[in-house]
């Protein structure tokens, strides 16, 4: 009897444990559990870039939109026109690791626009979203001297952390389309000229940095300073200009330069010409450029000569007020629709840099006549511009004294400056 009770507590105890066992009683049971599964992604995302001689389908092909679902994407998409892309554009995708086809898109189409498209559940097709990046403003002062060129200055004075190398090339451009009027930069400045100048830098909530607005400059043209301010002289649409330290407009009737973007390989005077290999009277300016580059009318005008002729080779003559002409040679092409008799604007395209005629490379020939006679381009006055009106005079000379004192503070911290 005693030994079938000992029989009976043990297959009980057994049982139990082995239970215990089974539900993690024992201390040995924690250590095998399996530990919990955590998904951190269920998505994949990246890049594609549009390439040159693609549609917006070729991308889109390559993500899975084909057929019926492209068609259904571009039924929502109102703000993107596939005609309209241009190469190199990005488009950023999320696609779910378990689907073939994306399931949300982003395209920066501009510095200030993103879209955003979202695909729907079932058949309810995408939705599209556009964000207004917003940009904040922060005033810089950058100082240096000219060694080669304004845009190499510009380049080791401001560091990539400030703005980066593409935005600092716009700053360099939107300091010589201010002084488009005043300063040849090719041939003007010389080796050591200093300037200083104040820009707005944009800022995203990304952090990204970008060139604004150039608010004031200080070029030293041979130790002589001249200075812009921008002014916003119609207050009803905000447009502005630019005014020197006298309150008068920087916009002359004559540019400079009959290139935007140049580098002067000739001067005005005597040389040795290159092909005739005999000194002559060299009646005009040479600018080197690479063919195609377009050349612009110094000046409103009135074209009298467009075609061949002789040493110039394809050449255009623009007449002007006062008795002033110019011609430009060697050109590679006219612009479209170009003929005798066409009134043309300041600064627009007339034709484009070549190599005709007497010429050893693309470039172009400038002249500037007047009443007949040859006269150095570069040593024409332009005359004075336009002043500020009357009634914005105050106006104007507060915003150059609150200018001209960030512009060249007595001391460092009054202004953000890059040395």
């Amino acid at each position: 009897m005693r030994r079938r009770g000992w029989v009976v507590l043990g297959a009980l105890a057994l049982v139990v444990g082995a239970g215990w066992a089974i539900r993690g009683g024992w201390p040995w049971r924690s250590g095998v559990r399996a530990p919990t599964i955590q998904v951190t992604t269920a998505y994949r995302e990246f890049t594609d870039t549009l390439g040159r001689r693609e549609t917006l389908s070729d991308v889109l092909a390559r993500v899975g939109l084909t057929g019926g679902q492209y068609s259904a994407f571009l039924a929502s998409a109102a703000r993107l026109d596939p005609r309209r892309l241009r190469p190199g554009l990005v488009f950023h995708f999320r696609r779910p690791l378990t689907d073939s086809v994306v399931d949300r898109m982003m395209v920066r189409l501009g510095p200030d626009r993103r879209l955003w498209y979202v695909r729907g559940g079932g058949d309810s097709g995408w939705s599209e979203r556009e964000e207004t990046i917003p940009w904040a403003p922060e005033r810089l002062r950058v100082v240096g001297r000219i060694t080669t060129s304004l845009y190499e200055a510009l380049d080791s004075a401001i560091p990539d952390s400030f703005l980066p190398a593409g935005e600092r090339q716009a700053l360099a451009w939107a300091i010589a389309d201010v002084y488009d009027w005043e300063v040849d930069f090719t041939r003007d400045v010389r080796t050591g000229d200093r300037f200083e100048v104040l820009f707005d830098r944009l800022v995203s909530p990304d952090g990204e940095r970008r060139f604004g607005r150039v608010e004031a400059a200080r070029v030293d043209v041979a130790h002589s300073p001249t200075y812009a301010y921008y002014f916003a002289d119609d207050a009803a649409s905000g447009a502005g200009g630019y005014f020197d330290d006298a309150g008068r407009s920087l916009k002359r009737a004559f540019l400079r330069a009959p290139l935007q973007f140049r580098r002067v390989s000739s001067r005005f005077g005597g040389r040795m010409h290159p092909i005739l290999h005999t000194e002559r009277m060299h009646e005009g300016v040479d600018y080197a450029a690479d063919y195609g580059t377009p050349v612009r009318a110094t000046a409103d005008g009135i074209v009298t000569r467009a075609g061949r002729d002789g040493g110039y080779g394809n050449l255009v003559e623009l007449r002007h007020v006062n008795g002033i002409r110019t011609r430009y040679g060697h050109l590679s092409a006219f612009a479209r629709g170009l003929q005798v008799g066409q009134r043309i604007a300041q600064g627009e395209t007339i034709g484009y840099v070549g190599s005709t005629g007497l010429s050893t490379g693309p470039h172009l020939h400038y002249e500037f006549l007047i009443n007949g006679r040859p006269t150095n381009p570069q040593r024409t006055a332009a005359g004075a511009g336009a002043p500020v009106p009357a009634g914005l005079r105050a106006a104007f000379d507060s915003v150059r004294m609150r200018l001209s004192r960030e512009l060249e503070p007595t001391h460092p911290a009054a202004a953000a400056s890059v040395d």
